[in-house]
């Protein structure tokens, strides 16, 4: 991120993306009188600044609320199959796929919900996977006070997917594991953990 910015408040980025983008639609010949294209300069500005980048802006990082760990749970916490929409920072197309995270406690545990936001965050800016990993696992142990936190993401980039080699079948897998999760036996054990079928129709 440049120095500036956060110069800008949202609805001058708003502004400039839109006339931004405007100018694209009219390079690629398309009708900007149409009813159907007219209000879509606006509704890109609109999703790149309040939805698909909101990440960019550290004061949204959600509040990592923690709690004593009065109960004494000491084996691995494992939070799987999390969603994850991103955009790819070389062809600003979409990355979708599923990250699972884990920790095990130091003495503070953290509330589930707030495992899938922070994920969230860190999705929602133009991306490299490998870095969108270790960025979750490095927000989770400062959260935590522990190193002993991991996070697996297999995801489909639709820039390989869709154009160039247009494989529709390859995702991407990347990890970062922490503290006792370099230990063999605690990976192997995570790496179990997320390939369980979690199936609960029949409740």
């Amino acid at each position: 991120m440049r120095a500036d910015a956060f110069a800008l408040s949202d609805e001058e980025k708003k502004e400039r993306i839109l006339e931004h983008f405007k100018g694209i639609m009219h390079t690629l010949g398309l009708d900007l009188t149409d009813d159907s294209l007219q209000g879509t300069p606006k509704r890109v500005a609109e999703m790149m600044v309040d939805e698909l980048f909101a990440g960019l802006r550290e004061d949204r990082m959600p509040k990592m609320s923690t709690f004593e760990n009065k109960y004494r749970y000491g084996e691995m916490l494992v939070e799987k199959n999390i969603v994850v929409y991103s955009t790819c920072e070389h062809h600003f197309l979409p990355i979708v796929g599923r990250a699972h995270l884990a920790y095990i406690s130091k003495g503070q545990v953290i509330g589930l919900s707030k495992m899938n936001r922070l994920v969230d965050h860190f999705a929602k800016r133009p991306q490299v996977q490998e870095r969108m990993t270790r960025q979750i696992v490095k927000a989770m142990q400062k959260a935590l006070g522990t190193e002993d936190v991991a996070c697996v993401v297999d995801a489909k980039h639709l820039c390989v997917n869709s154009r160039g080699i247009r494989d529709i079948d390859s995702s991407t897998v990347t990890a970062e594991y922490g503290g006792v999760f370099q230990e063999e036996s605690v990976k192997r054990e995570f790496l179990q953990f997320i390939q369980l079928e979690t199936d609960f129709n029949s409740i």
